[in-house]
């Protein structure tokens, strides 16, 4: 016999709303109609832009498709806003609010990032703010068989709980895991409402050629790759097409996982930086990345709010041109050990900090082999 989510689903029944049972999500899950999700985002579903103005002056960028003028700089979520059950959480509000309070508007989230879509969810929908972000979610599923759209449904259906949201501003294809299969999905998913852009994404250099394909193909509106003053292969193949095709580009690992500020040691700033109103060298990284033409945010994470409150520095000021921009990389290119970046462990000399549910498992796994 069906659940009465089932029911829903395929008969169409008519029922309504989201009924919030003490049982929590898997109670509110089986509960949930599909028909209201549905009717309440495709009415709303629309191109028109959502975020017309941002806070006076920060630095900002436009989503090509939609006219959506955002911050220069997002709040990224991976490993960082993971925590394991029960796990103290006020350094996250804390952080959260430090990037609200400076006009930032962005979040890049994923069902892959353990807990962070329950953290997000609960901290967004707490403070009210929930439905003034623009949350860039993910999907990471294949099937049963080959077109199967039923774990991709669940995934959908999941993140709109923990997030307590309808719809998505952008959904992108996780990794491009599926991603002949998710990207069709996800394009019925815009007409339907549940997500206003699609895109794809990855964070590491061999699949940029794949990320390219898909932008080139014009099958995509944002694109997610990885890029920074260490990394700059993203130049010649993704950003180059991105921008022919007008497709939004969100940049991840713009610090390398805090490797940057491991190869570059107690170097002090360059004179120059100053000219930016540069203050630190997490905001000559990041200025480095926003200033790129192609760029459209710069996701930044982290769980400390003093790093948090550096970071929200690269939204002032302005932003290096062309030249400006080489002389930032040759600099950094000539110090001691720069060049050991890729070589080195994510978020070095914090190997024991950020254990969520993701380092919880991983340690298991460890543990078995």
């Amino acid at each position: 016999m069906q659940d009465p989510f089932h029911r829903a689903l395929h008969a169409r029944s008519g029922r309504r709303g989201f009924l919030r049972q003490g049982a929590g999500i898997g109670a509110a899950a089986a509960a949930l109609s599909w028909d209201l999700v549905h009717a309440q985002t495709a009415a709303g579903a629309t191109t028109a832009p959502r975020f017309a103005t941002a806070a006076p002056g920060i630095l900002t960028k436009r989503v090509e498709r939609t006219g959506d003028v955002l911050p220069a700089l997002g709040l990224g979520t991976f490993l960082t806003f993971d925590l394991l059950p029960g796990a103290p959480r006020s350094h996250l509000a804390e952080v959260a609010k430090r990037y609200w309070d400076a006009g930032v508007r962005v979040l890049d989230t994923s069902p892959l990032y353990g807990s962070a879509e329950v953290t997000i969810g609960d901290l967004a929908s707490s403070t009210g703010h929930n439905e003034q972000l623009f949350i860039a979610n993910k999907l990471w599923v294949t099937g049963e068989f080959l077109a199967d759209e039923g774990h991709a449904l669940k995934s959908l259906r999941e993140s709109q709980l923990r997030l307590w949201r309808s719809r998505f501003d952008v959904m992108q294809c996780h990794s491009l895991v599926n991603v002949d299969v998710a990207v069709p999905l996800m394009e019925i998913w815009k007409k339907e409402g549940f997500t206003r852009l699609v895109g794809v994404t990855h964070h590491e250099n061999d699949y940029h050629d794949v990320l390219t394909k898909w932008v080139q193909r014009g099958a995509v509106d944002v694109v997610q790759v990885n890029y920074s003053i260490a990394n700059r292969q993203a130049e010649r193949t993704v950003f180059a097409a991105a921008q022919q095709r007008g497709v939004s580009v969100l940049v991840n690992m713009s610090m390398e996982k805090g490797r940057l500020h491991k190869a570059i040691g107690q170097a002090p700033l360059p004179d120059f930086a100053r000219e930016l109103g540069i203050e630190s060298w997490a905001q000559y990284f990041l200025k480095f990345v926003m200033s790129h033409p192609a760029v459209t945010c710069c996701l930044s994470s982290t769980a400390n709010p003093a790093h948090a409150q550096d970071n929200l520095g690269a939204l002032r000021g302005p932003l290096p041109d062309a030249a400006m921009r080489e002389r930032m990389a040759r600099h950094v290119e000539a110090l001691p050990g720069f060049s050991q970046v890729a070589s080195l462990p994510w978020y070095p000399d914090k190997q024991q900090q950020y254990q969520g549910l993701i380092r919880r498992a991983q340690a298991a796994q460890r543990a078995r082999t």
